[in-house]
């Protein structure tokens, strides 16, 4: 199942991707986000996997992230493994001019396992639609609020 939006952050395309692809600031915008953990590959690159942990008072949660494509500061691909299921991301960047950047991301959720994941997502499919947006706009919100 794919879910989709975009919003407006205004702030350049190049600051928007330094901030997106550096993990130092993942937890500004993710909550429970804890660390990311290089396991294989050049961070940041084609090809690199990492263990990525979170840890929000109701659960812990291991990711693991294999950047299938970083084409930044247009883009950026990534699979997503957790033992309950599988996702793809895309999210892409476009210059609007005047200090403002098009942020529209897509996740597909390509596999999930477990009886409770598969009923959870059949009931409530809005539910995990909801969680990329929001991660979207609490990172728009951090941008747009970043200063160096």
């Amino acid at each position: 199942m794919k879910f989709s939006g975009s919003t407006i952050i205004n702030r350049d395309k190049s600051l928007v991707a330094e901030l997106f692809i550096n993990p130092d600031y993942l937890s500004e915008y993710q909550d429970g986000f804890q660390r990311k953990e290089l396991v294989s590959g050049i961070a940041g690159e084609d090809g690199a996997v990492s263990n990525m942990y979170f840890d929000d008072s109701k659960r812990k949660m291991l990711l693991t992230e294999t950047i299938t494509k970083n084409n930044l500061p247009d883009s950026f691909e990534a699979f997503y493994h957790h033992k309950h299921m599988d996702n793809t991301m895309v999210c892409r960047f476009k210059d609007l001019g005047d200090g403002k950047t098009e942020y529209a991301y897509e996740f597909d959720y390509v596999a999930i396992r477990g009886f409770m994941p598969k009923l959870m997502f059949k009931l409530f499919p809005n539910m995990f639609g909801k969680q990329g947006e929001k991660w979207m706009l609490q990172f728009k919100a951090f941008v747009e609020n970043y200063t160096s």
